[in-house]
C-alpha cells in the first residue's frame, strides 16, 4: 500500500482542528474545500465513529470515498475506505493533533491508499511522486479557512 507521511502547522488550537475534522454538518465541504458538496453524504454518526461519503471533482471525472470515520484515540482521527471508486476497502488517512505551547497546533498526516483505477493509480502517483503535496495543499485549505474564521 502506498504510504506518505507529512506534518503541517497551523495557529488553530488542536481542539478546533480535531472539532473541524469530525464536523460531519452540511458546513463540512465550506470548511474542507476539497469536498464537493454533490458527493457529500452522512450515514451515521455515533460517540467515536462516523460513516460517511465524501469526494471530488477532477477533469473529467468525480472521485468518492465511502469512509469510517473514527476518533477513539485521544489526539488521532482516522478515516479508513468501506467502498470507493478509486482505492481500495482498508485504504485510510489518519490525523494526530498536538497541541503547541503557542496555542497552535501540528498535524501529523499518515496517508495509505491502494488505488483501484486508473484515475486512483495516477493520483497516488502523483502524491507519493510530491511526497503529499496535494494532501498538504487540501488540507492546508481546510486549515487556512479555520486560521480566517477565528480573526
Amino acid at each position: 500500500m502506498p504510504r506518505v507521511e507529512l506534518d503541517l502547522q497551523t495557529q488553530v488550537s488542536a481542539d478546533r482542528v480535531r472539532a473541524a475534522l469530525l464536523d460531519f454538518t452540511d458546513n463540512r465541504p465550506a470548511v474542507w474545500p476539497g469536498i464537493d458538496p454533490s458527493l457529500y453524504e452522512v450515514y451515521e454518526v455515533h460517540e467515536t465513529s462516523a460513516d460517511i461519503r465524501e469526494g471530488s471533482r477532477m477533469p473529467g471525472t468525480k472521485i468518492w470515498a465511502k469512509e469510517h470515520y473514527d476518533w477513539s484515540a485521544p489526539d488521532t482521527v482516522t478515516w479508513t475506505v468501506r467502498e470507493s471508486n478509486f482505492c481500495a476497502p482498508g485504504s485510510y488517512v489518519s490525523a494526530t493533533i498536538t497541541a503547541r505551547d503557542d496555542g497552535g497546533s501540528h498535524v501529523h498526516v499518515t496517508w495509505e491508499r491502494t488505488p483501484t483505477s486508473l484515475v486512483g493509480r495516477f493520483a497516488t502517483f502523483v502524491i507519493v511522486v510530491t511526497r503529499g503535496k496535494p494532501v498538504a495543499a487540501s488540507l492546508r485549505n481546510g486549515l487556512s479557512s479555520l486560521e480566517k474564521a477565528a480573526h
